[in-house]
């Protein structure tokens, strides 16, 4: 099984970097790989570093390939960040490693996933280390698209897009790889639309599904203003309790640990120069729960998108498949009350909502304005 395997639809993509490997003189020290959530950014950049290590061009089953996989081998460095940005001591860290010979393997490989996330003053300390990198480094750096990255680090990187792989892909994978029952594949490929990482926990975990068939149901409920400030509520209320479900544990075995390596004993006033460390420890746990709540309200609002987009699709007799066949009962409805330029304008909505949310506008703010648009039109 090769390490290529991993990448579902996007064989082109695995070709161009199998022959960069394979081909002397073509490999290049600095890579972008870009492309919409679910594309595989992140399963390509760990791919292409493990066929870097191996010496068969990424055989799946070598020492070198599985150390890459489990995240063990010590030339192989992946930065990913659950904060809403990559801080610029993070990235600072990076430099002198880059500068290091490979310690067992053929290449120093450095991934930066969300690389989007930099602050112009961090990418201009990643610049120059990417302009005159070591003879055996390779950075590969990972966004949505090349605009999401300073033109400065992307006119120095080789560029690589990734497609959104088909359905019945994605929907195969599940089958193959997780024993899933093909029809609910297909209906978690679908409804995750085609990211591979939602589609396996939907699959997973039917809570989850229920989950975001309960947030598309909230349109149906939309009368006027009140409702939608009502809705939008409880959406941004949702969002934060599964922030803090799924970090409250975590924070605390964080800072416990980080208690008893400072040697602080329980119920003790702690030192000034310890309670510095502790809220450090605080300020990036919180700035992490912010950047999850984000993320579970984004992903609510593409699941809101493919619903509007169901609804277009029936209005102009697209030959499409529905992504959300579950609420085709209100698909239709919806479809034969409005017109389509009224759901391009709740298409609209919800992309001038996402811009918000990523420009740390208050989620509650954001979410309103966004169900106040999906009032009915008559209304």
């Amino acid at each position: 099984m090769s390490v290529w395997d991993a990448l579902v639809g996007q064989e082109q993509a695995a070709a161009v970097l199998s022959r960069a490997i394979e081909t002397p003189g073509s490999m290049t020290h600095a890579w972008l790989l870009t492309g919409p959530p679910g594309s595989g950014r992140s399963n390509a950049a760990r791919a292409f570093a493990a066929a870097l290590q191996c010496p068969a061009g990424g055989c799946g089953t070598c020492a070198e390939c599985l150390a890459v996989e489990r995240g063990g081998h010590p030339d192989v460095t992946v930065v990913a960040t659950e904060k809403v940005t990559i801080a610029i001591d993070e990235v600072r860290g990076l430099l002198a490693q880059a500068s290091r010979s490979p310690a067992r393997g053929r290449w120093r490989v450095i991934i930066i996933e969300d690389a989007d996330r930099m602050a112009e003053r961090t990418t201009n300390v990643l610049l120059k280390a990417i302009e005159e990198p070591p003879p055996r480094t390779v950075w590969l750096l990972c966004a949505p698209s090349p605009q999401d990255v300073m033109v400065t680090i992307r006119s120095r990187c080789r560029h690589l897009n990734l497609r959104i792989p088909p359905v019945e892909a994605v929907a195969q994978l599940l089958v193959d790889r997780d024993g899933v029952d093909p029809q609910t594949a297909l209906i978690c490929a679908r409804a995750a639309q085609s990211h591979v990482g939602m589609a396996r926990r939907f699959a997973r975990d039917p809570q989850a599904r229920e989950r975001r068939n309960a947030v598309l149901g909230l349109v149906g409920k939309i009368r006027g203003v009140a409702d939608a400030v009502i809705y939008a509520g409880d959406l941004v209320a949702v969002s934060q309790e599964e922030a803090k479900s799924a970090t409250t544990e975590r924070d605390a075995v964080e800072k416990a640990e980080l208690l008893r390596q400072l040697g602080a004993e329980p119920g003790k006033v702690l030192a000034p120069a310890l309670r510095s460390q502790v809220k450090q420890l605080e300020d990036d746990q919180k700035r992490r729960a912010t950047r999850h709540q984000r993320d579970v309200l984004d992903r609510a609002m593409i699941d809101l998108s493919s619903l509007f987009r169901d609804v277009l699709v029936t209005q102009l007799g697209a030959p499409s498949e529905l992504v959300n066949v579950e609420h085709e009962p209100f698909i239709t409805q919806a479809a034969a009350t409005s017109a389509p330029v009224q759901t391009l304008a709740k298409l609209d909505a919800i992309s001038v909502a996402r811009g918000r949310l990523a420009a740390n506008v208050a989620p509650l703010l954001a979410v309103e304005a966004m169900m106040i648009a999906f009032r009915p039109a008559t209304t």
